[in-house]
Formats: structure tokens, C-alpha cells, sequence
């Protein structure tokens, strides 16, 4: 599987990119995953329920099952976070797999900048960072896309991971 992932600094818009972009490459024929880091603690199940009493209980994993979806909680407890590596593994086939976070994994990357927030660029530190997206003109010696374009920014991505 291919991988492509979005580094930016919180509030750059990684979020959102990748949402304008998802459409373009699956009307594009593409199955596309994506593998979110977060350095947050988050909850997709919701205490009280059967799932989130059987994780309290001590279960290692539960998966949930439904008519649409179906998706496998695995608790940590004292294990290190898994590794990007790891996390690819567990997916499914699909033609691209996005990555948003992970920004010193060293898989080809779109730096998604904005100017306005104050923060240095990535790509001086970060050789795996192939071409930057923004929402203003910035000297940088790597390619530039305009961060609301996100047709162009698909494009991108589609001609990088067929090279």
C-alpha cells in the first residue's frame, strides 16, 4: 500500500484538507484509508454502553459490528503506542493509505502551512516533506500549492505516488 501523509502544525488545516481531498481521489477509482495520530486521549465508545463496560471489565480488545460498519477497540493498557508500521498492518488492502500526524515517520509528506499562525516551516528539518500547501504566496524550495485547491493538491498526490 502506498502511503502520503500531512504534516502541519495544530490549526494548519490538515483536518480539513484531507476531507476537501478524499473526494477527489476516490472519484478517481482509488480506495483510500486513512491513519489519524493523535496526542490526545480520545474515546469512540461511549461509557455506560455493553462495548465500553467490557473494556472496563478488562477485556484486551472488543470489537463492535453493525449493518454499516464495524470497528475493533484495542486497549494499550502499559503497551507503547504502535508504531506507523504497526498501524499499516492492521489495515485492510486499499490502493493509498493518508496519513495525518506522524511527522517524523519517514514516508513522503505534504506540509500543510499557514502563515497567520506564527509557527516555523517543517520542511527545513524534514527531508521526507515533498511539496508544501498554503494559503499565501511563501518563498520555499520546495513545490507550492495553494491550500484551497484541493483538485490540485489530489493531483499532486495522485502524480507522486504513481512515480
Amino acid at each position: 500500500m502506498k502511503t502520503f501523509g500531512f504534516a502541519g502544525w495544530s490549526g494548519s488545516g490538515k483536518t480539513t484538507l484531507i476531507e476537501q481531498v478524499l473526494p477527489h481521489l476516490t472519484t478517481k477509482g482509488l480506495r483510500v484509508s486513512l491513519i489519524k495520530h493523535t496526542h490526545h486521549d480520545f474515546e469512540l465508545d461511549q461509557p455506560g454502553k455493553d462495548s465500553w463496560r467490557h473494556r472496563q471489565a478488562g477485556a484486551h480488545e472488543v470489537l463492535l459490528a453493525g449493518g454499516q460498519r464495524w470497528a475493533l477497540l484495542h486497549e494499550l493498557r502499559d503497551q507503547p503506542s504502535p508504531s506507523l508500521t504497526d498501524l499499516l498492518a492492521r489495515l485492510s488492502p486499499c490502493d493509498l493509505v493518508l496519513v495525518e500526524g506522524f511527522k517524523r515517520e519517514p514516508i513522503p509528506k505534504l506540509e500543510v502551512h499557514r502563515p497567520a499562525l506564527g509557527k516555523a516551516m517543517l520542511h527545513p528539518d524534514d527531508p521526507d516533506i515533498v511539496a508544501i500547501a498554503c494559503d499565501q504566496w511563501i518563498d520555499a524550495p520546495l513545490p507550492r500549492l495553494d491550500l484551497n485547491r484541493a483538485d490540485e493538491i489530489a493531483q499532486f498526490i495522485l502524480d507522486w505516488i504513481q512515480t
